[in-house]
């Protein structure tokens, strides 16, 4: 076994501290990397906090992991000692259900593999996420960076950039498409960064004036204030896609009402509570409310690839792993622009 070091809730209740335990050693088919910035992502504090399901602990959260490769198994074709490497959300699948027969999976029908928070393929082996100083993970499951990479600004791709790159690409978001960003956090940031460049016309819906300035510089073209009735009111029926990232409560009605008719309102961000939705908010438009989660590994891959090409990465704030409780606090105040990123050398 590997001693691996990192950070983890011991309960739902508990802070994050120091934990040192133990990860496999690389099988045949394996990639061991040292894990060099790991992203913060919203749900790493939901799942600490049980706000979703029952949580695995202790747990070591994570999943915007980048490092550098320092072993793989014998029968690894795709990576050497040394190479970068990066690992998302999904460590493992079943792989010959429909599903992971597509590249789906995200989808897994048997249950896809979290990187954190969940259990190996043989249902009792807990698996530890990116606030830690090395990982092993299957070579299908271990992504390609580019060598000359920003590797701190890349982290969050893994979460962050995949999670809004996908919906936009299966709905072929681009240009012709008024296209609103519901949120400007962690999500909606990137999800900006991809509407333009995928050529849409994209606005920011947000409930405070202040991130106007933000969006703008991000390349939105159009900013919504959605405590204002009036700009509300003129904003009804305008748009062909909303991206909704938030996951606080909020009143889906209203965000249905911006929308075309046969447009689509997609979900990616998760609130804690079950939304109320008026099935008139629906029919009134042939309205489709939908949802989405991160990408397969082939479609991450894509994504890194554009991102490499494009220069997008994610705007960050590179902390100690000392200072995460304070981040969470900032995080929840929305007091970051727009995703932390552990900087795993203060471990």
């Amino acid at each position: 076994m590997i001693s691996a070091k990192g950070y983890a809730a011991q309960t739902n209740t508990s802070d994050l501290a120091p934990w040192t335990f133990d990860r496999r050693e690389p099988g045949p088919h394996d990639v061991q990397f040292d894990i060099l910035y790991c992203g913060v992502c919203h749900s790493d504090l939901h799942q600490i906090r049980d706000d979703w399901f029952p949580g695995i602990f202790p747990m070591v959260p994570g999943h915007e992991i980048v490092g550098r490769v320092v072993k793989v198994g014998d029968k690894v074709t795709k990576f050497k000692a040394g190479d970068l490497a990066a690992t998302g959300c999904l460590v493992d699948s079943c792989g010959h259900c429909d599903n992971c027969k597509h590249d789906l999976e995200q989808y897994c029908l048997e249950g896809a593999t979290g990187t954190y928070n969940a259990h190996e393929r043989d249902g009792k082996t807990p698996t530890y996420g990116g606030y830690s100083n090395t990982i092993v993970v299957k070579e299908e499951f271990v992504l390609r960076l580019a060598d000359n990479a920003d590797l701190p600004a890349t982290a969050p791709l893994l979460c962050a950039g995949i999670t809004t790159y996908s919906p936009l690409r299966h709905w072929k978001v681009g240009k012709g498409h008024k296209l609103a960003v519901l949120g400007l956090g962690g999500l909606g940031h990137m999800a900006v960064k991809f509407g333009v460049a995928f050529g849409a016309d994209v606005t920011v819906l947000s409930t405070s004036p202040k991130k106007e300035a933000d969006a703008k510089k991000l390349g939105a073209h159009n900013f919504v204030v959605t405590t204002d009735e009036a700009q509300v009111t003129a904003a009804r029926g305008t748009f062909d896609f909303i991206l909704d990232t938030v996951s606080a409560e909020h009143d889906f009605n209203m965000y249905l009402s911006l929308l075309k008719t046969n447009g689509t309102m997609i979900c990616v961000g998760v609130p804690s509570n079950p939304a109320s939705v008026s099935a008139f908010s629906l029919l009134g438009g042939r309205k489709s409310l939908a949802g989405s989660s991160i990408g397969g590994i082939k479609e991450t891959q894509e994504m890194l690839d554009y991102c490499a090409a494009n220069n997008i990465v994610s705007d960050i704030e590179l902390i100690n792993i000392k200072d995460i409780k304070h981040a969470y606090e900032r995080m929840l105040k929305g007091d970051v622009r727009y995703r932390f990123v552990i900087d795993m050398a203060t471990l």
